[in-house]
């Protein structure tokens, strides 16, 4: 039987987070069901250990998981050893992601109830060689059987996991964020820039995020203040990232990778204008959190982006696009200020931490009490389409 409020969260790299979506969604939600009384296990790489162990950090417990290093067999390894270790554990479990979906057989076949979160179409990234995106494909489809429920970050990827799954099979939970009550203007100085005085990207440097297309753009002429690049790997690890650092004009600032979330966070906030690329995926927590501080969004025109930031963001769809809303938006402090307010409402609206973390626990409470009555069946349970609005 499994116990209540109980819960493994596998699929990140693990926490504390200083990786990226996963690592920073798993850590919020973690922290935030230990305060109200859950028990919570989080999985976590860890390339330094040679056998499995256990710590404690703020309330959570953490399996550490020994794994070679950092690389895509490794990952798929730190899975595998996560899965063995959590079908003992007796608890409902969260995967974050279904690059390796075909390992929740084992939780079907023990009886443990799984929740995937399905992420974004992540077979479709330009990224991956043709093996690696068949891999991806068949993932996507084993984790639709596999999975006791789906989760979808974005209307659109629950309109294509319905195509995969009856529709009540799936919840639709876009990403939150925390507020930005206040953020450290001293911390931006060190990369000598001033408030409002920048335009600032924050993604990985990969072609669906369109990282090119803005530097180029940006760079068609002076525009008298900076463009803030954030993102590792530049300058030369590879061809697309030689391109974009060539394509750059003396305005533009590469800063590397930045996982001090103080200084990301003063980051967004003083900039006075916030590029989204990305062009893949569902609901993206970058921009999210660039809503959450009211930055004014210029987004890449596609349906993902569309709904997040609100119509009354602006897009581009190529270099001359975005080129020209640069024209249009930079040094605009009417037009600037008024984005910047429907980001935020847009932001309090659907995507706070409190809306996003409340539906979760409404959801995993409801799959624990399903896979208890199936276990012995006493009454009939709502349909979980219930947390949809993800509201309280």
């Amino acid at each position: 039987m499994v116990g209540t409020k109980k819960i493994s969260i596998l699929g990140c790299r693990g926490i504390p987070g200083n990786h990226g979506g996963f690592e920073t969604f798993a850590q919020r939600i973690a922290l935030s069901l230990v305060e109200r009384g859950w028990s919570v296990t989080v999985y976590c790489e860890n390339y330094s250990c040679t056998e499995i162990f256990e710590e404690t950090w703020k309330g959570v417990r953490l399996v550490q998981i020994p794994v070679p290093g950092a690389s895509a067999k490794s990952t798929i390894l730190f899975d595998w050893k996560s899965t063995l270790h959590a079908v003992g554990e007796k608890s409902l479990v969260l995967t974050l992601g279904y690059n390796t979906a075909i390992f929740s057989l084992l939780y079907r076949l023990k009886g443990i109830p799984n929740l995937i979160n399905m992420d974004g179409l992540e077979w479709k990234r330009q990224k991956w060689n043709l093996p690696q995106r068949l891999w991806l494909y068949l993932n996507e489809r084993l984790g639709c059987w596999f999975a006791d429920h789906l989760i979808a970050d974005h209307p659109v990827i629950a309109d294509h996991l319905a195509t995969r799954v009856p529709r009540q099979k799936i919840t639709m939970i876009p990403y939150g964020a925390d507020a930005i009550e206040k953020a450290d203007p001293s911390l931006i100085e060190p990369y000598a820039l001033l408030p409002n005085q920048y335009a600032i990207v924050i993604a990985r440097p990969e072609p669906e995020n369109n990282i090119l297309e803005i530097v180029s753009a940006f760079s068609t002429r002076h525009r008298e203040l900076k463009l803030v690049v954030l993102g590792n790997y530049y300058p030369d690890q590879n061809d697309y990232h030689a391109q974009v650092v060539n394509a750059a004009s003396d305005e533009v600032i590469f800063t590397g990778g930045i996982y001090e979330q103080p200084v990301v966070e003063a980051l967004r906030t003083y900039a006075q204008l916030y590029i989204h690329g990305h062009a893949v995926g569902g609901t993206n927590p970058s921009l999210v959190e660039a809503m959450a501080a009211s930055s004014p969004i210029l987004a890449h025109d596609n349906h993902f982006t569309r709904w997040v930031a609100g119509n009354q963001s602006a897009f581009f769809s190529d270099i001359e696009s975005c080129s020209h809303q640069f024209d249009v938006l930079l040094n605009n402090e009417t037009r600037l200020q008024a984005m910047g307010r429907h980001s935020l409402k847009r932001y309090q609206e659907t995507f706070s931490a409190d809306q996003e973390l409340f539906a979760y626990e409404d959801l995993f409470l409801w799959a624990i009490a399903n896979h208890q009555q199936v276990a012995s069946p006493e009454k009939d349970l709502p349909d979980p389409s219930f947390v949809s609005t993800y509201k309280r």
